[in-house]
């Protein structure tokens, strides 16, 4: 008895010593850790079921900073260490080197310190423990060889994760040795030479990452391994990207695990052509080969992959045409061809991708007339891009169809005629490129119109007229109006003041303008007709501001009577992924790590993060779902579902989802939005004073012109997603948090996890038990007595915050709203039971 209490003694010293290395316990996680509770109590520790020595410590996300304390190796019964990141929350911050004690745990089964500062090398000692089934190390600051013999020291090894650090040499041979291995991830690191690991030993193995890890030889045989990889039937996930992989591609590739979903070889330096029996890997959702050598002829039967939904064969040599077949994967969501010798005609039967988001076929020798069935795909939403070809005719007016485009290219081809004013009716367009074409007649009106535009490039055009006032007004980044032939005076204003954003070289017929741009001085004064067009405009502008006033007090009424148009418009699409292509790995660059730093909101289902997209420093707002929460998951396919059709100026803009797999192999989903410098409505409505006075932060009130343009704002998004969409959707949860404001105080609805679609709600074999659907105070009363939710609650709803935004009151509906609504419901239920009386 003494030898056991003398053990447990030395147990709860070990954890004692830990904790004296920990520096920073934001959490207050090791509070319980005291004398007035037995060790096995701690927060974190797991004691045996039949003695009190400790067996595990899980601190797994608790934002502990501080070293390792050398202790932990005193603690001869550990079984599990999880010291690890799960990037959700703010992580641990263990730096240091791993203390080399950690050897003297024969007993230890799993080794979780992934996401740390952690630094050195591995130490020896660790390889001699036997029974480790859990090796993760990965995102941290780790650096030497791995030992050859690790797949002898590792017998019982499943998950081996080194991604993200410094690790050097080869990958050692004996890996083959280690035949109950299910995940391999070495990605992000340092090693070269040939991979002669012998994979076919491991049966259950489903994920094997090894993208730019530096590895390949150049030598002839060197994708010999993945002959072995065919007896991995389980194998789900492969990743060679970006690496120095080469030759040919082997048939082998054809007898992967038909459960293969995605196969990343992008980046590498593979030639030649394509096995056609590639059509073999039926259940493929992700195909990437970008930036590689392959020549020859795209296969046509890659039409097989009915499961295919992401293509990128950007940055090869293929020549040929483009297969028909692909018309055939309905499932398609992108298509990047750009930057190859493709020849021939685009195929119609791509018109059958109704799912298609993105077509990028640039820099190829197209030719041809630009078939009009492509622009019978609604859900084409994010890029059409078929610059630098040889299509040839003009813009076909169907162009109007694809009402969500964000960016349109046919720069450097043969086009003529003029410039459609269909293109009026693409309303989500951002970018334009129509440079280098033959494209003759003014600037359309519709420009006006396309309220998001930010890059507008027509020169090398054969153009005229007069440069139009209105695109002053627009927000436009870039426009170039170089080499075409207009005159006249140049705008000063808007996008015309900024000579570094604006381009109108070879125009020699225009005058005035900024300085910068030294173009001649205009001549000729004004007229009295335009000085008393300038007054009318003033004149105008007042009247238009007070008549705003009355329109802000008449707008509900105006949404009850109004009546719906009897045509509607197709719905619109939301992207999945965004070009440049975003990763799990992204986003958490983006994110440092997720760190707390860039928290910048929490949300009943998940939390929002600040980023910074690494290939061109834009910044976005990430939601990262917590899929512990129950709902969390069907609250965002809800949001994808409702963003997937929709596209306004005056609704979030959505750059991409991401529905992956984190570095622990666990699901990972989020949503990537433009970020909102100004916030939500709810920080202008009622600033939270006592951090004014601690932080002296003065946030200037909203002026009335503000607040009504924010109202217009609103009710335009309403209007739309009511009477515009192809399935009206009801936002259900609208309230001044939801209402995000841009750099120019434009609003923006976001959050459509409880969105729902009007068909499914008014079918009427759907169930009508919704409960309370939103935020109580801004939720319509009647959807508390189990109504069924309508365009009419979001209206209500719309009505509190206007009589929020005009009473600036932060109690309003605490004092105004749910009294009201606890005495209708009572009325209501006590007339119900009445009547079954």
């Amino acid at each position: 008895m003494l030898q056991v209490a003398a053990l447990e003694e030395g147990d709860r010293a070990a954890l004692q010593a830990f904790k004296s290395k920990i520096s920073h316990d934001p959490q207050g996680v090791l509070n319980s850790w005291n004398d007035s509770r037995h060790f096995c109590e701690w927060e974190g520790i797991t004691c045996g079921r039949w003695h009190k020595r400790v067996i595990a410590i899980d601190l797994m996300s608790k934002a502990l900073s501080g070293s390792l304390s050398p202790h932990i190796g005193n603690l001869s019964c550990l079984r599990e260490i999880n010291f690890m990141n799960n990037t959700i929350q703010a992580g641990n911050s263990f730096g240091g080197n791993i203390p080399d004690s950690l050897g003297q745990l024969k007993e230890l089964e799993a080794l979780g310190i992934s996401g740390n500062n952690l630094s050195g090398i591995i130490p020896p000692s660790i390889y001699n423990l036997s029974f480790l089934a859990i090796f993760s190390v990965s995102r941290n600051q780790i650096h030497g060889s791995l030992p050859q013999s690790l797949g002898l020291a590792f017998p019982n090894l499943k998950l081996f994760q080194i991604g993200q650090n410094f690790f050097s040499g080869s990958i050692p041979i004996s890996l083959s040795n280690a035949s109950k291995l299910e995940y391999i991830e070495i990605a992000y690191n340092s090693f070269f030479g040939k991979l002669s690991v012998n994979f076919g030993g491991m049966r259950n193995l489903s994920y094997l990452n090894l993208v730019f890890s530096n590895l390949g030889s150049g030598e002839s045989d060197e994708m010999r391994f993945m002959d072995s990889l065919a007896n991995c039937s389980k194998l789900r996930v492969l990743g060679l990207g970006g690496n120095q992989f080469g030759g040919a591609l082997p048939h082998s590739i054809a007898n992967l695990s038909s459960q293969l979903e995605i196969l990343d070889l992008g980046y590498n330096q593979f030639h030649g052509s394509i096995p056609s029996r590639i059509g073999n890997l039926v259940n493929l959702y992700s195909l990437e080969m970008e930036e590689n050598q392959f020549t020859s002829t795209i296969p046509k039967e890659m039409g097989k992959l009915l499961n295919l939904q992401g293509l990128d064969f950007s940055g090869n040599h293929f020549s040929g045409e483009i297969p028909s077949t692909l018309g055939n994967l309905s499932l398609l969501f992108q298509i990047f061809f750009n930057n190859n010798n493709l020849s021939g005609v685009i195929p119609s039967s791509l018109g059958n991708l109704k799912q298609l988001a993105f077509l990028e076929v640039s820099k190829n020798e197209l030719s041809g007339t630009i078939p009009e069935d492509i622009f019978n795909i609604s859900y084409l939403s994010n890029s059409l891009d078929l610059g630098q070809n040889h299509f040839v005719g003009s813009i076909p007016p169907r162009i109007g169809n694809l009402k969500a485009l964000r960016s349109f290219v046919v720069s450097n081809n043969d086009l003529s005629g003029e410039i459609p004013s269909e293109l009026g009716l693409c309303s989500s367009l951002e970018e334009i490129y129509l440079a280098g074409n033959f494209f003759h007649g003014s600037i359309p009106s519709f420009f006006r119109t396309l309220r998001g535009i930010r890059k507008a490039d027509l020169s090398r055009n054969n153009l005229s007229g007069q440069i139009p006032l209105f695109l002053q007004a627009l927000s436009l980044e870039y426009l170039n109006l170089s080499f075409n032939d207009f005159e006249g005076k140049l705008p000063t204003k808007g996008i015309f003041a900024n000579a570094s954003a604006i381009s109108v070289i070879g125009c020699s017929r225009l005058c005035g303008g900024i300085p910068e741009l030294q173009l001649p001085k205009c001549t000729e004064n004004k007229s009295s007709r335009q000085k008393i067009s300038q007054k009318l405009k003033i004149i105008f502008l007042t009247l238009s501001a007070f008549s705003g006033l009355v329109i802000v007090s008449f707008f509900i009424f105006y949404w009850h009577k109004r009546r719906r148009g009897p045509s509607r418009q197709p719905s619109i699409p939301m992207m999945r992924k965004a070009h440049p292509k975003m990763s799990y790995q992204s986003l958490f660059k983006a994110t440092d790590g997720f760190s707390s730093t860039r928290l910048i909101g929490v949300g009943s289902f998940g939390s929002v993060y600040k980023g910074v997209l690494d290939e061109d420093g834009t910044i976005v707002a990430i939601k990262v779902i917590n899929l512990q929460c129950q709902g969390a998951s069907k609250s965002f396919m809800v949001e994808c579902k409702a963003l997937k059709n929709i596209r306004h100026r005056n609704l979030v803009r959505v750059i991409t989802s991401c529905s992956s797999i984190d570095f622990q192999g666990n699901d990972f989903k989020a949503i990537v939005y433009e970020y909102m410098p100004n916030g939500n409505l709810e920080k202008w409505l009622h600033p939270d004073a006592a951090l004014q006075r601690d932080e002296e932060i003065k946030i200037p009130k909203l002026t009335l012109l503000q607040r009504i343009s924010i109202a217009i704002d609103v009710a335009s998004a309403l209007e739309y997603l009511h009477h515009h969409c192809q399935e009206p959707i009801l936002h259900c949860d609208l309230k001044p948090s939801n209402i995000l404001l841009d750099k120019n105080f434009s609003a923006h609805i976001g959050d459509f996890g409880l969105a729902r679609f009007h068909e499914a709600v008014s079918n009427p074999t759907s169930s009508s038990s919704v409960g309370v659907r939103g935020t109580i105070g801004y939720t319509a009363p009647e959807y508390g007595l189990g109504s069924e939710v309508s365009t009419n609650g979001d209206v209500y709803s719309y009505g509190i915050l206007l009589l929020e935004m005009r009473q600036k009151q932060s109690d309003l509906k605490s004092k105004l709203v749910l009294p009201w609504m606890m005495i209708e419901s009572d009325v209501i239920k006590s007339c119900k039971f009445d009547k079954g009386q």
